[in-house]
């Protein structure tokens, strides 16, 4: 009976990780990392994960090492106290820490200032909030979000959803549209009732103008007229004036002759008594 030969175990043979190799070598496992996504860390190491988990990688220096490959310089100075000071255990467990914190941070910060710029409006506060969620994505907590939120809304709004902390952020935008909706109705009223008067208001100014401006018309006419006449005045009065100081032609007397006379003289035809045109007459024959 044959002794069988006794089974020498092989050798396991070595596994080599390439990053980002095209064509794999027959001893070579290609892994693909994507490249490092500062805003998305947490989206980035779970790819990084699956690619781990897919091609085996367990060893904690081999995962620190590939996160490091990866990283740029700009994220490689918010964990520089990581990189240059390791623990000398969990490395990736706290170079993936590191970075989610601190870049989390850093872009609620960007985006806390960005939504800090964002006004109401003419929109309702639904809409509003869901602007601001567009904008702030995943990265930014729903606390904070109802805290920007709540910020830019009016004042009497703000006091009076403040007591519903513990409610549902939906909840509470639906209550401040419907507080939105009877405001803008209050004022809509308030315009109508006050358009009639304004209207008034603005015509009896018009007829008040146009009244002014008929009486400034008037009296520019009257000092007009008032002008003229006192020229004609001043005009009579200095050819009265003129008259007055011119020497008179001496004529001879003529009291007592009556009109015939006077004006016809000695052909004067007629006679109104009493006259003195004859008496006068033969005086000055003799």
């Amino acid at each position: 009976m044959s002794k069988e030969k006794p089974t020498i175990p092989r050798e396991p043979r070595e596994r080599t990780i390439v990053i980002d190799e095209e064509e794999a070598k027959t001893n070579r496992i290609t892994i693909r990392i994507p490249p490092f996504w500062p805003e998305e860390p947490e989206l980035w190491f779970a790819q990084l994960e699956g690619q781990f988990s897919l091609y085996g990688i367990i060893e904690d220096e081999a995962k620190y090492a590939y996160t490091l490959s990866r990283i740029e310089a700009k994220q490689a100075r918010e964990i520089k106290d990581v990189i240059t000071h390791p623990p000398t255990q969990n490395k990736y467990e706290t170079i993936k820490k590191a970075l989610i914190r601190r870049l989390t941070d850093s872009q609620e910060q960007r985006i806390r200032q960005l939504l800090e710029r964002e006004e109401l409006g003419d929109r309702k506060p639904s809409q509003f909030l869901r602007h601001l969620s567009t904008l702030a994505s995943s990265t930014v907590p729903s606390d904070l979000l109802r805290t920007l939120w709540l910020g830019r809304l009016p004042q009497h709004m703000q006091t009076i959803l403040a007591t519903r902390t513990h409610d549902k952020l939906a909840d509470v935008a639906e209550q401040a549209d419907r507080i939105h909706e009877i405001n803008s109705n209050k004022t809509l009223v308030l315009a109508t009732t006050a358009q009639p008067v304004q209207t008034a208001g603005r015509s009896t100014w018009e007829e008040q103008m146009e009244t002014l401006s008929k009486q400034v018309a008037t009296l520019t006419t009257q000092m007009t007229k008032m002008t003229k006449q006192l020229g004609r005045e001043r005009s009579r009065r200095r050819e009265r004036s003129h008259s007055r100081n011119r020497p008179r032609s001496k004529t001879p007397k003529q009291e007592g002759v009556c009109f015939y006379h006077r004006r016809f003289g000695q052909e004067a035809r007629k006679c109104t008594q009493p006259c003195t045109f004859k008496e006068k007459n033969e005086e000055g024959s003799r």
